[in-house]
């Protein structure tokens, strides 16, 4: 039911009943009691009682449900833990802060458990072992900030959630979740995914900027947007979050932004991308497990990679808390709920009487190892600062403002500033407009009425490059390398060979040997196909073209380069190359484009078959959808022709 709380904070707190308290309006508090049940799968969520009857439904989704989608993790049993909501009122949020506790609470034997230059030493590592070999673009590898607690826990949640309410600003959830033996407690930034009548929402954000002793200014802040690494974080995360859109949205989503996330002492870069699904919210939560911001990309190879180098398991953070809430009415074959699930960072964690808050860094190919220590430190700082663990920034944390009477405790908003205004709108000049603009039905395509088979590597770039395939009118199926036929390779009109990570010279990688019979099988057959990114440098091998690592790692880049005679701006996400001596233009009866001074191949064309080393369904690629057509066309030729 909805309506005044029936028990004041402090007695639900006293009485042990489980309850969450969550504010997301800047309005009200919300306040949720329940039934608390562990279950062993996202499909398993109570969704409906035994009756058939829709109910309310918060879960908390720890990091190892990502063995759901066959990745890897540190697998330490957290369940995904289900408040069943049986009474639901609402405070106003200036009568919840009344209600809450303001003694500290002590702590014990506080400090990362992880020091910064061993945590710097990680950086390196990964940037030189798993970035550096082709492994992926990015990864968020974390460390805990622990402490002992010898306070009751659900007073130590009111306490901390109080403390996030009244001075943390700009979090997208303020929330408490107090179950039988686990409280967490947080303000996250950021919305993972959200569906709401049909319409399915997911909100990237990257970038930190740490304010300054005293606060952010204009000036500052212009200096962390002109950031080369931190401007190509947030569009590999946009684009990693785009292949989740393309798997659940019908339409494969669409871009809009770039807007600032502003918080007490950090602001971020962020995006929100839309489209619309049919799908149970369950299965939505599960096609967009976990957060590229979280986790790296490619997100499979990124779970390896953080199983590599974390040295414990992640438990929630980077999981979810998922808010399933019935429909009023939805029409038979629509979802019977609305979703809404931010990410678990910025969160504390109490089991056992020890404290856990748990902080990643973004490694990209231009990080600086103490910059990425720096970032850790800046992103626990709010949470760090609300349990008493640091000294609060008083400049920076003004108290939120609670209505329209009390003006002058509104921070002033960057984002109104002219100059920061132009500098966001300025970086979509650099972005597709296919992924800015609504998309057309692909029905009256170029390619209308033919098909293809799309063979994924272990990259989800697969899902935005059918989504574009269709688009330009082709029935386009996506099929993983290990699960893919002879017979469908040879029966399929047109066989487009996927990106992937790691090095395809690797002859002990399964996925390179089969990746590898693709291309062959194919070519031997003389039916069409076409190579992008690791499979492109399969099919230079296979024409004899030298494959090589390049010396610096093209993760993110945006690159303007000619591909047979016509200029394209493409973005490129390739650790190796193949390469021909310069000035090359033909290898026997195959067109071979390249940097006219590096030799590094950007293109092939031959009698059936094209490739390419970019990824032309990227956001960096502004010509990706001309190029793309292009390719296809040429290798749907007839060969005679």
């Amino acid at each position: 039911m909805t309506g005044p709380a029936p028990l004041s904070l402090r007695e639900l707190a006293a009485q042990g009943v489980p309850f969450a308290l969550i504010a997301r309006d800047g309005v009200t508090v919300e306040v949720l009691l329940g039934e608390v049940a562990d279950v062993g799968a996202l499909a398993d969520i109570p969704l409906a009682d035994d009756a058939g009857r829709a109910r309310e439904v918060l879960a908390l989704v720890p990091f190892r449900q990502v063995v759901e989608r066959g990745f890897e993790c540190h697998d330490d049993g957290a369940p995904l833990r289900c408040l069943i909501v049986t009474e639901r009122a609402q405070l106003r949020r200036e009568d919840a802060l009344d209600q809450l506790p303001t003694e500290p609470v002590p702590l014990a034997d506080a400090g990362f458990d992880i020091a910064d230059e061993a945590y710097a030493d990680i950086v390196r590592r990964v940037i030189a072992d798993e970035i550096g070999r082709g492994e992926g673009a990015n990864f968020v590898i974390r460390r805990d900030f622990t402490a002992g607690v010898d306070v009751d826990p659900a007073i130590a949640a009111l306490t901390w959630f109080r403390a996030l309410l009244e001075y943390e600003r700009g979090a997208y959830w303020t929330f408490a979740v107090v179950t039988p033996g686990h409280v967490a407690v947080g303000a996250s930034p950021e919305a993972h995914v959200s569906a709401q009548d049909g319409v399915v929402t997911m909100n990237p954000i990257s970038g930190t900027f740490r304010h300054p002793a005293g606060g952010a200014t204009a000036e500052t802040l212009s200096e962390f947007l002109e950031s080369t690494k931190e401007t190509e974080e947030l569009f590999m995360v946009v684009d990693e979050e785009l292949k989740m859109m393309s798997a659940v949205c019908s339409d494969g989503g669409r871009i809009t932004g770039p807007h600032l996330k502003e918080m007490s002492r950090l602001t971020h870069t962020e995006y929100v991308l839309r489209g619309r699904s049919r799908l149970d919210p369950r299965d939505i939560l599960r096609e967009t497990m976990f957060a590229p911001t979280v986790t790296g990309s490619p997100m499979q190879n990124a779970c390896t990679v953080i199983t590599r180098h974390e040295r414990s398991p992640r438990g929630y953070y980077s999981g979810v808390a998922a808010l399933f809430t019935p429909r009023d009415a939805a029409a038979d074959g629509e979802p019977t709920h609305d979703l809404d699930a931010p990410i678990l960072i910025r969160t504390a964690y109490l089991r056992d009487g020890r404290l856990r808050v748990p902080v990643g860094a973004t490694l990209v190919r231009h990080s600086d190892p103490y910059g990425e220590v720096g970032e850790t430190h800046g992103k626990a700082a709010g949470v760090l600062g609300a349990i008493g663990a640091i000294a609060r920034d008083i400049a920076a944390e003004q108290p939120v403002a609670i209505d329209e009477d009390a003006p002058a405790s509104e921070p002033r908003r960057l984002a109104d500033d002219p100059a920061i205004a132009t500098l966001l709108a300025s970086r979509n000049a650099r972005l597709a407009a296919f992924w800015l603009n609504p998309q057309a039905s692909g029905e009256a395509g170029p390619f209308a009425g033919r098909s293809a088979l799309v063979v994924d590597a272990e990259d989800r770039f697969t899902t935005m490059l059918a989504h574009q395939l269709r688009h330009l009118g082709l029935d386009a199926r996506i099929v993983p390398w290990s699960e893919v036929t002879d017979a469908q390779i040879d029966d399929a009109e047109l066989v487009v060979s996927g990106p992937g990570p790691g090095d395809p010279r690797d002859a002990s990688s399964a996925r390179m040997r089969r990746m590898r019979e693709v291309v062959a099988r194919r070519r031997a057959s003389g039916r069409p196909i076409l190579a992008v990114c690791l499979s492109h440098q399969i099919l230079a091998d296979s024409l004899g073209i030298e494959l090589a690592p390049l010396a610096s790692p093209h993760q993110g880049l945006q690159k303007t380069v000619d591909v047979f005679g016509e200029p394209a701006s493409i973005g490129f996400y390739n650790t190796f190359t193949a390469r021909v001596p310069a000035g090359t233009a033909t290898v026997d009866e195959t067109a071979v484009a390249a940097d006219p001074v590096t030799g590094d191949v950007y293109a092939l064309r031959g009698p059936g078959y094209a490739s390419v080393q970019g990824h032309l369904e990227s956001i960096l690629s502004r010509d990706g959808m001309t190029t793309l057509e292009r390719l296809i066309s040429h290798a749907l030729a007839p060969v005679d022709a």
